[in-house]
């Protein structure tokens, strides 16, 4: 089992050499840099932290900076922790890339949802709205609160009211890799993951079993526009 943490930065499309479309959403893939190591037999189970995107020192308090100069690593912004026996492999300081998957390969992966901050029920929990007529008075309200029977007097634990909406831990299972690119730090996943734009998430290996492989086709690779144009006369003389 293998993953890696990255950044999501939007929505995009690409186009593969037959013209097919591909909606991926683009997650920028920095190294993850090992800061330390859970062990068995001091932590009570096996596990890499690393260290993701750098930051000044002045940031860090006296506990993170501790642990990153004992790493030898510049200060980072967050750390999190990966479990994995490829990953696990890793030493201290080394870092771990968007190479470690592969195009074509499927993946899970877990995101933050957006927040809604205090919603009512029509958005929080999708209940029915009152009629809409003037005089009905009755819009948008949570509705009776009333109990039958000996629960009159309270309301029960789990009601649906108000309150604050969203943010929690989201997971979309089985999503394919369209494009990885260790050189540019960035992989293209097909499909919408969790979260806002700029947030956190985690790629890792599949937890359910994958009966059949998806196929990605070559994609179309595109050029600036000074390299399109230096690329042309050469070209041009080939063809002669």
């Amino acid at each position: 089992m293998k993953s890696i943490i990255g950044r999501k930065m939007g929505m995009t499309e690409v186009f593969a050499q037959d013209g097919t479309m591909y909606p991926v959403t683009v997650i920028e893939v920095l190294p993850n840099v090992v800061v330390a190591k859970k062990t068995k037999e001091h932590d009570g189970y096996e596990a890499v932290q690393i260290g993701y995107e750098d930051m000044s020192e002045k940031k860090a308090n006296k506990a993170e900076a501790g642990i990153f100069k004992k790493a030898g690593v510049s200060p980072k912004e967050h750390l999190y922790e990966l479990k994995g026996d490829e990953i696990y492999s890793k030493n201290v300081g080394e870092s771990i890339t968007a190479d470690i998957f592969q195009s074509g390969e499927v993946v899970d992966v877990i995101g933050t949802t957006k927040g809604h901050g205090y919603s009512g029920t029509i958005k929080r929990y999708h209940h029915h709205i009152g009629p809409k007529g003037h005089g009905s008075g009755y819009h948008r309200q949570i509705g009776s609160l009333a109990n039958n029977g000996r629960d009159n007097n309270r309301v029960i634990p789990g009601k649906h009211m108000s309150g604050h909406m969203a943010p929690h831990s989201a997971t979309v299972l089985n999503l394919t890799l369209v494009e990885v690119n260790a050189a540019k730090n960035y992989i293209l996943v097909k499909g919408a993951v969790p979260g806002p734009k700029k947030s956190i998430v985690m790629l890792r290996t599949p937890t359910r079993v994958q009966f059949h492989k998806p196929t990605v086709k070559p994609l179309v690779e595109y050029k600036k526009k000074e390299e399109a144009q230096a690329s042309a006369p050469a070209e041009e003389k080939k063809g002669e």
